[in-house]
């Protein structure tokens, strides 16, 4: 596979997910969470996976790794780090991967922080496993990870316990363990959740001033489609486990073609706005026993589509360079008018995203 830059050179994957599916077992029965998912992330790119909460990004992201208790989950397909497949490796080579190429950001920083570790152990706790560093250059090199996450008392954090920190200080020292050995993939699982308006702006500035630095690969699971205009390459909209939509951020936001990408734009309110009502999709993602194993996945959300303008297998399409949607059902979409906009959307649809911009490419 092959990725494709902003500027629309072309470069080859560091990371290669190819028909990805993770199921999880409830009572004797297996059920996907992560359904045949293939995806690139290259150097130095930011690859978002956005949707709704229970669409399966945290199930993606943590299938990575293999972080998923394994008598309750099955895996099947490939996972290529350079070339390597991570799903063939024992637990003992994925141990030199994970912390040292691949480090993750995990959602709630409270809970995947060890509440007895001091911040500076955990941090060095990688340090320890991957380099040959003396105990003086672990710490030296900890507290220099607290300086450079932004935290302004760097040897004081180092001595101090999770509870004793801030939701944000928390996080950035979350951020500083996963750096730690400057990991040549970094995946970033909701890391502004909770936060407050002004910490989601200080941590997304640091996100991309380290990237920049280190030229690492971030993949970012988020629902939040502010953030993704921000900080995004690529963005696939993930929806009951599958893939619906695929394409560089500009293509996502001004062009974007599959009916769930498009009712996640309306649904963002707007800051200008004269209409009042908040615009939602109605319905709920199905549980994983209960998603339909024929036909759209998305299609009892959108009863306005009719059933002959979806696929019974659907499959993908691609509309344009790097830009791929899953199933007819793009072809001929309406938006009710309880959903903000009316009338065709064609290929060259309008921009439906209001007060959104997209921050790292511009408009196209």
């Amino acid at each position: 596979m092959i990725s494709r830059k902003a500027d629309g050179a072309q470069t080859a994957g560091l990371l290669e997910i190819q028909n990805l599916t993770t199921s999880f077992r409830i009572g004797r029965t297996y059920y996907p969470a992560v359904d045949d998912v293939s995806l690139s992330v290259a150097e130095n790119e930011v690859f978002a996976i956005v949707g709704e909460s229970g669409c399966g990004k945290s199930a993606l992201a943590l299938s990575i790794l293999q972080l998923h208790i394994a008598s309750y989950t099955q895996v099947r397909g490939k996972i290529l780090f350079r070339g390597k497949n991570l799903l063939e490796m024992g637990e003992a080579d994925l141990n030199d991967i994970r912390g040292k190429e691949i480090g993750m950001i995990f959602q709630d920083p409270l809970t995947a922080l060890n509440p007895l570790m001091k911040i500076g152990a955990q941090i060095e706790e990688s340090l320890s496993f991957h380099t040959a560093f003396s105990a003086k250059e672990r710490k030296d090199r900890a507290i220099d990870l607290l300086d450079g996450v932004g935290i302004s008392n760097p040897a004081l954090t180092y001595g101090q316990l999770p509870h004793e920190l801030s939701g944000g200080m928390r996080q950035r020292a979350m951020i500083a363990i996963a750096l730690a050995c400057k990991p040549k993939i970094v995946i970033a699982d909701e890391p502004t959740t909770a936060l407050d308006v002004t910490i989601q702006a200080q941590i997304l500035d640091l996100l991309k001033k380290l990237q920049a630095e280190m030229g690492a690969g971030i993949i970012l699971i988020t629902h939040d489609l502010g953030v993704v205009a921000e900080m995004a390459d690529k963005v696939a909209v993930m929806y009951a486990g599958q893939i619906v939509e695929q394409a560089p951020v500009g293509e996502i936001f001004h062009r974007p073609r599959h009916p769930y990408t498009r009712s996640l734009l309306a649904s963002v309110p707007s800051a200008g706005g004269e209409e009042s009502s908040l615009k939602v999709i109605e319905g709920m993602v199905p549980s994983l026993a209960n998603i339909p194993r024929e036909g759209c996945r998305f299609s009892h959300r959108i009863p306005w589509i009719e059933g002959g303008e979806h696929e019974n297998l659907p499959g993908y399409h691609e509309v344009g360079p790097g830009h791929s949607v899953l199933c007819t059902c793009y072809r001929n979409f309406r938006f009710r008018s309880g959903l903000g906009t009316t009338g065709d959307l064609s290929a060259s649809g309008p921009d439906i995203t209001g007060e959104l911009s997209v921050g790292k490419q511009g408009a196209e």
